[in-house]
């Protein structure tokens, strides 16, 4: 088991930058696969960011690729989400998410959302124009 608690979020004008931490307690954080995902309001939940348990190895939406990076603390139990040229199209509520990684290869990543077993409450993103 382990609880997810983003933080970071908030309002930035349309260009701007903001980082999205989420801190993880529990069991062994270099355990999991760790994703980013987002929720725009009327919207499926979507993929954005996702990085192994070694870290090595990353992978993004297309619509965030060379804006975003995903990166994580393991001696703080942390993952990050740096938001840069930040869009309107980018409003939403963001989700940090953990995927028992124990069974794949340390280099394995996953967008997709059915293999994440741990998730967040969320933190609010909201860009203005």
């Amino acid at each position: 088991q382990v609880q997810l608690v983003e933080s970071g979020g908030g309002l930035v004008h349309d260009g701007g930058s903001l980082r999205l931490s989420c801190a993880a307690s529990g069991r062994t954080f270099g355990s999991y696969t760790l994703g980013w995902f987002r929720q725009a309001p009327g919207a499926e939940r979507e993929f954005v960011a996702t990085i192994s348990r070694s870290g090595r190895n990353t992978y993004y939406s297309d619509s965030v690729k060379g804006r975003f990076t995903i990166s994580r603390d393991n001696a703080k139990s942390t993952v990050y989400l740096q938001m840069n040229s930040l869009k309107p199209d980018d409003t939403a509520v963001y989700y940090c998410a953990a995927d028992d990684g124990t069974r794949y290869t340390p280099d394995r990543v996953t967008d997709r959302r059915n293999n994440y077993d741990y998730w967040g409450q969320g933190t609010q993103v909201t860009v203005s124009s």
